[in-house]
């Protein structure tokens, strides 16, 4: 199992500090509706990472990806592709980036946010936990590696509910922030906010990249 936490460890670190959700989970926190927005979004988010991971868990197993043999090479094969889809996604990131001196522009749906509920900011964070292809490609390397390690059914929780915390956790933390001190947070969530819009491809375009070379490397050792 500890092999599995390590390989899980960089995926999760990739979705937790994918930058778009932090910058919609601030914005949920700045709108006017800032408790229940925040509170859906944050639900909505580890809901979204646990749904595809258990999915992918279980697919892995009952085609047989766990073990030695074809199952082991077909594990193998399926971390070299994602480790390419990766990479490819790090450089449609940086060909989108904004030309120098451009005013980065944040996605036109981060204007809706404002009026969200709390069941439209659940859906909204749902969507970018489990459907967005960035995330979407990380979720898919862990539960392959999860679900390929003839893990008991207990250490699958275990490793799930770890991989979760950890992807989950740069969203909860400024809820929690806001919770316990809202007018100093608020402050502080701004700034992070304007960085975050500012940086998103460099950002994305470096951690995608690195998470891209180290899953080809898996694969190709697993063949």
């Amino acid at each position: 199992m500890r092999e599995v936490i390590g390989d899980i460890l960089p995926l999760a670190l990739t979705v937790a500090i994918s930058p778009i959700p932090i910058v919609a989970v601030i914005l949920t926190l700045l709108a006017p509706r800032a408790g229940g927005a925040s509170l859906g979004f944050l639900l909505g988010w580890l809901a979204g990472i646990v749904v595809v991971s258990v999915v992918v868990v279980m697919i892995a197993s009952a085609i047989g990806l766990s073990g030695h043999g074809s199952g082991s090479t077909a594990g193998a094969i399926v971390k070299l592709v994602l480790g390419a889809g990766a990479v490819l996604l790090a450089g449609r990131q940086w060909r989108s980036r904004p030309r120098p001196g451009a005013e980065p522009k944040a996605p036109k749906w981060m204007a809706a946010i404002d009026t969200m509920t709390l069941p439209k900011a659940a859906g909204l964070a749902f969507l970018l936990s489990g459907v967005n292809p960035k995330n979407l490609a990380m979720i898919l390397a862990a539960g392959v590696s999860i679900g390929s390690a003839d893990l008991a059914i207990g250490q699958i929780v275990v490793v799930v509910a770890i991989f979760t915390v950890l992807a989950g956790c740069t969203v909860a933390l400024p809820v929690l922030a806001y919770a316990v001190a809202r007018e100093r947070a608020r402050g502080a969530l701004t700034e992070l906010r304007t960085w975050l819009v500012a940086h998103n491809a460099a950002v994305m375009t470096a951690v995608l990249g690195l998470i891209g070379v180290v899953l080809i490397g898996k694969g190709i050792a697993g063949l």
